[in-house]
């Protein structure tokens, strides 16, 4: 009897249902998964990847250009040389008409056209056959003696051109010999001119100390400095600046 009452009085019991216990995390529906949005990541993942690799190959694409060097200028009528322009690399672009360095003999017969500024990489734009001048200005060529130029002289240099008269002298047995030599210094021609082009590495100028060079100056200026190269009577002289 004892066994039925015990029985009968679980029959009676609630089927409530049982609590968490403390701590436990309550079942979380199942997350819904979206196969649009991971499609999307993939695909960024792979146009990163590719314009990294994009990226990495245009840097490889380089050709190696002339640059004038960084402190010299090559003035209008002056031709490149190995002391004047360099080699540097540059990314390739089909837009600009860059002059490789494989070039560099075939644009030692070409003439800037203009002031080419240090550290400018060169394009073929910049060259001709011939300068072509700045206007108001002209190219005059003088033939100087030794003494009529400083030692120093170089292109790009800015000088003054001086009138220098000639006087035979009975006192000094050497100017009497050579027919007289420049004295003074009398008249200013030009206060400031620049040195375009310079005479270097002849024979004759070696032994004889004479120098040609051609200078830049305003048009005003070449008659009187025409006429007193013709002469033989000009001088320069470096002026501050240089």
């Amino acid at each position: 009897m004892k066994i039925q009452e015990r029985t009968g009085a679980g029959n009676n019991r609630s089927a409530a249902p049982a609590q968490p216990a403390m701590g436990e995390r309550l079942p979380t529906p199942p997350r819904e998964r979206k196969p649009a949005l991971a499609a999307l990541a993939v695909l960024l993942i792979l146009v990163g990847a590719l314009g990294a690799t994009m990226l990495v190959l245009r840097a490889g694409d380089r050709i190696e250009v002339i640059q004038v060097k960084e402190g010299v200028d090559i003035q209008a009528g002056e031709s490149v040389s190995k002391s004047n322009v360099t080699s540097v690399l540059v990314n390739a672009d089909s837009d600009v008409n860059y002059v490789e360095w494989s070039e560099f003999n075939a644009l030692k017969t070409l003439k800037a056209k203009s002031t080419i500024y240090g550290g400018s990489v060169v394009v073929g734009e910049m060259f001709g056959k011939s300068a072509s001048l700045p206007a108001g200005k002209a190219s005059v060529g003088l033939a100087l003696k030794e003494g009529q130029y400083p030692a120093n002289l170089k292109v790009g240099d800015t000088v003054a051109a001086y009138r220098a008269s000639k006087t035979s002298t009975g006192s000094n047995s050497d100017n009497s010999s050579s027919g007289g030599t420049a004295t003074g210094t009398d008249t200013l021609l030009v206060d400031n001119a620049r040195v375009n082009t310079k005479s270097t590495g002849d024979d004759a100028t070696i032994t004889t100390g004479n120098l040609a060079i051609t200078v830049l100056v305003d048009q005003d200026d070449v008659p009187a400095l025409t006429q007193a190269a013709a002469a033989g009577e000009v001088a320069v002289v470096l002026v501050p600046g240089n």
